[in-house]
């Protein structure tokens, strides 16, 4: 019986069939669940991002599990979520000194360093700002150097370029990618709504690109008039719809080929929440390459040729 009942708790995990793992393991009595039973409800709170509860299915374990690197990945994974990045750090660095290289461990260290780092960023602009507050256009200038960033001049620039925003049509096209865009973004955009970069190559770890470098051809403004805009015949929701991006999020940016393009991704901050930067492939489904924690970050990463 135990066996027939382990063996469906895996067959509804690889149908993401969460609820029901869930519902089976809590009809059994919590003295009857043994550490593997509770490690299933743990993991499949965590995929119903039910966070708080799968830290305490966890935490109930912890004698068991100090041992096992899957128990401190788990556990791990509902702190960051949490955003309860001390523990996460403290799960996932034993986790990799239990099971040293895995590669998901590694990218969630990863994010947590850029997670923390943001965090003092974030707090030490909210300490100057409490000071002198900068206006809208000072804070782009500042704090993302734009000057000169844009090549009007470029042949395909008319395709991407609009009229600054309305706040209402900002709205609009959150409502209709059903996704928050990032307040830099926005910013930046009321001042050039969408176009060609000079700025269009962005550094990357060798073996991301042929060359190291991920390479745009434009940035998508904010509209729909236009054919590269969010919401334009060749935007965000056509690429993801009809070209098979992955549904992490709002594409960005297009590049030279169709099959490459740089993502907003909010798998780790939620709908409304700032979201990384990715560069997604898909020449290589399984393989997504993070290139920076936040919008504002990858605009300043950006070089020239």
């Amino acid at each position: 019986m135990r066996e027939e009942l382990l063996e469906q708790l895996e067959e509804w995990h690889e149908e993401d069939e969460f609820e029901a793992i869930v519902d089976a393991i809590t009809e059994i009595p919590e003295e009857e669940r043994d550490y593997v039973l509770t490690s299933h409800l743990g993991r499949a709170l965590n995929n119903l991002e039910r966070y708080e509860e799968a830290v305490e299915q966890f935490l109930s374990i912890a004698e068991e599990g100090q041992e096992d690197p899957l128990w401190h990945y788990r556990i791990g994974l509902a702190y960051y979520y949490l955003e309860q990045y001390d523990n996460a750090r403290e799960a996932f660095e034993a986790a990799d000194g239990l099971e040293p290289g895995d590669e998901d461990t590694l990218e969630f260290l990863e994010w947590i360093r850029s997670k923390t780092e943001e965090q003092e960023h974030n707090a030490a602009n909210a300490a100057v700002s409490a000071v002198e507050a900068p206006t809208e256009q000072a804070f782009i200038s500042a704090d993302m150097d734009v000057t000169d960033f844009w090549d009007d001049g470029a042949e395909a620039a008319d395709s991407y370029t609009m009229a600054p925003p309305t706040d209402d049509l900002v709205e609009s096209i959150q409502e209709e990618l059903v996704f928050k865009l990032p307040t830099a973004y926005i910013q930046m955009m009321k001042v050039h709504n969408g176009g060609i970069p000079r700025r269009r190559f962005f550094p990357v770890q060798s073996g991301d690109a042929a060359d190291g470098r991920i390479e745009i051809t434009g940035m998508l403004g904010i509209g729909r008039e236009k054919k590269h805009s969010l919401c334009g015949e060749a935007g965000s929701r056509y690429m993801i719809e009809n070209r098979g991006y992955p549904e992490i999020g709002v594409v960005l940016c297009v590049c030279p080929s169709e099959s490459e393009a740089v993502m907003l991704d909010y798998r780790a901050a939620g709908n409304d929440g700032e979201p990384e930067v990715v560069h997604v492939d898909q020449r290589h489904p399984d393989k997504i390459t993070r290139l920076a924690p936040n919008f504002q970050a990858y605009v300043q990463g950006l070089v020239q040729a």
